[in-house]
């Protein structure tokens, strides 16, 4: 299947359009929160959500960072949960390499119980 250009922008605007709705209710928002604590009109979360608008690269840069998401994890739907790895990511930033040792230990003893 050969997919345009403009069929490409559409998938592209739509994968946005869901993600910042599934990250936000992962972080327990209301668009018009959203919106409010963005420093925009209650109603500018809803038109991107509805398609009517796009944010500016500079806006998504606040949305990413508002999510607690980097742009990089914002398109990797892959992962389940982006704004609890970040968490994670930034709690272990400052940790000792002893204590960055012991959590990878942790964090093996837990895949193996996993597998079990």
């Amino acid at each position: 299947m050969i997919i345009n250009d403009s069929e490409v922008r559409i998938l592209g605007v739509e994968f946005i359009r869901k993600r910042i709705t599934d990250l936000r209710l992962k972080k327990g928002v209301s668009e018009y929160k959203m919106s409010l604590d963005l420093g925009h009109s209650r109603s500018y979360i809803q038109n991107i959500i509805a398609g009517r608008s796009l944010p500016s690269i500079e806006e998504f840069l606040y949305i990413c960072e508002y999510l607690n998401v980097t742009p990089k994890a914002f398109f990797d739907d892959s992962e389940a949960e982006p704004i609890l790895i970040q968490k994670a990511l930034d709690g272990m930033r400052g940790l000792s390499d002893k204590d960055l040792l012991m959590l990878i230990g942790l964090i093996d003893r837990f895949k193996e119980g996993k597998s079990e």
